[in-house]
């Protein structure tokens, strides 16, 4: 159940900081409300994930899933196209948490 736990933190928390823009520093209440629910729920499934997942390993996937998440809407929704660099460090930060479930001894299956 822990990757599924961090699989709705990471959702959750891509939806809260997509909204996040859309609150335009919380002076909207709907993408305000999106925002703290979903930041709510992302660190509420993040404790549940922490029982079998070292922390490390559960952040690590966490943050770099999210970025990539989190770059991919900016491209889609908000057209903020990322540039070569960006997508070569995004490529190295998914590389990463490959190597990290595949071949560390951490991680919990």
């Amino acid at each position: 159940m822990g990757y599924v736990y961090l699989s709705i933190a990471i959702v959750a928390e891509v939806i809260a900081t997509s909204a996040l823009k859309s609150s335009e520093e919380f002076t909207r209440l709907w993408p305000s409300v999106i925002v703290v629910v979903g930041y709510a729920v992302a660190f509420y499934f993040l404790s549940l994930v922490l029982k079998t997942i070292p922390v490390g390993i559960a952040y690590a996937i966490w943050a770099g899933l999210g970025i990539v998440l989190i770059a991919l809407i900016g491209a889609v929704v908000f057209k903020q196209i990322p540039d070569l660099p960006a997508i070569i460090g995004m490529g190295l930060i998914v590389a990463g948490l490959v190597v990290i479930n595949v071949f560390s001894n951490m991680v919990a299956h």
